[in-house]
């Protein structure tokens, strides 16, 4: 029922046990195909649970990551694919820190979840993320308020790799029902635009980067 476009993915998913909860995952499943915008439902972790063809198409062209797979793990695609930015416009600030902010208050809810702990552990392990999240993160927030880091109703820019979109903006919905909020599940549905004039060509890749834009560049 979920995308993959390669890798391989850190841990099998958890499944309801139910056949009441399997059979309505099923029937979900029909319904996200039905939608001709990027649709995706996430578990408190951000793995994909499901996604329709919509979704795949957004990010057909993303090169295989071993871990960060925009199929597999949302979060992780936003914070550690080099190719997050060519499809996410303006990646820093408008999709890397409102996931982080997101990330935060996971943590600080399910402290102790495996899967939460092996993202930190991974920002931890990169120099300019760690940066972000301990020193960047608070001071945009601070800047930018606490309104900024809602998804849903957010208008952010992405770049479709189908033409008759290209660079556009999207509007982040989330349509969560009351029976997949039950399963611990969100439902995030990117409604995107008319192709708006082209931007700036992309930023470079997040790696290429010396520093992120909202931590202060270290003195010389």
């Amino acid at each position: 029922m979920a995308y993959q476009a390669g890798g391989q993915r850190p841990a099998p998913r958890p499944v309801p046990e139910s056949p009441e909860a399997q059979a309505y995952l099923q029937d979900y499943a029909t319904l996200l195909e039905a939608v001709t915008f990027p649709s995706v439902v996430l578990d408190h972790r951000w793995d994909v649970v499901l996604s329709n063809n919509a979704f795949a198409s957004l990010f057909r062209e993303v090169s295989p990551h071993p871990t960060a797979m925009p199929g597999d793990n949302f979060l992780r695609f936003v914070l550690f694919h080099p190719d997050a930015g060519t499809v996410l416009g303006e990646h820093e600030s408008s999709w890397c820190l409102p996931m982080l902010a997101h990330f935060a208050a996971a943590v600080e809810r399910y402290g102790h979840d495996h899967g939460l702990q092996s993202i930190r552990r991974d920002i931890a392990q990169d120099p300019i993320m760690e940066a972000a999240y301990r020193q960047g993160l608070p001071h945009w927030i601070r800047a930018v308020g606490e309104q900024a880091v809602a998804h849903d109703g957010a208008v952010r820019p992405l770049t479709h790799p189908d033409p008759r979109w290209g660079a556009t903006d999207c509007r982040v919905v989330d349509e969560t029902p009351r029976t997949l909020q039950d399963m611990g599940y969100t439902r995030m549905t990117l409604v995107l635009r008319e192709t708006r004039p082209a931007r700036p060509s992309a930023r470079k890749p997040r790696h290429a980067a010396a520093h992120l834009r909202v931590v202060p560049a270290p003195e010389a």
